[in-house]
């Protein structure tokens, strides 16, 4: 279990989203365009369970204590909201020059 705790923590760019969030939807639409699909890391919190569940809200916990959605983690950065302006700039900023 403290491996899973682990690699969810290790992520680079991780959303930490409920699936029927509009504001968590935002962002994870503007994630996919900036990084495609693949390119970071999309939890819908609400549809875990069990232990799954549990590994992943002490994860979120550490992050963002009041555990607020939509929470985006780029890096060492937590942005709490639906802030498309600093997480654009974040991803920009996060991803290797082309």
């Amino acid at each position: 279990m403290i491996d899973v705790l682990e690699e969810i923590m290790n992520r680079k760019i991780t959303l930490y989203a409920l699936s029927t969030c509009t504001h968590c939807h935002n962002v994870g639409t503007l994630l996919e365009e900036l990084l495609g699909p693949k390119g970071f890391t999309h939890i819908y919190v609400d549809r875990l369970s069990g232990d799954e569940r549990n590994i992943t809200m002490r994860a979120l916990r550490t992050k963002n204590p009041e555990m607020s959605f939509p929470t985006t983690v780029i890096g060492d950065k937590v942005i709490t909201g639906e802030k498309l302006d600093v997480i654009r700039k974040l991803v920009e900023e996060a991803s290797p020059q082309k």
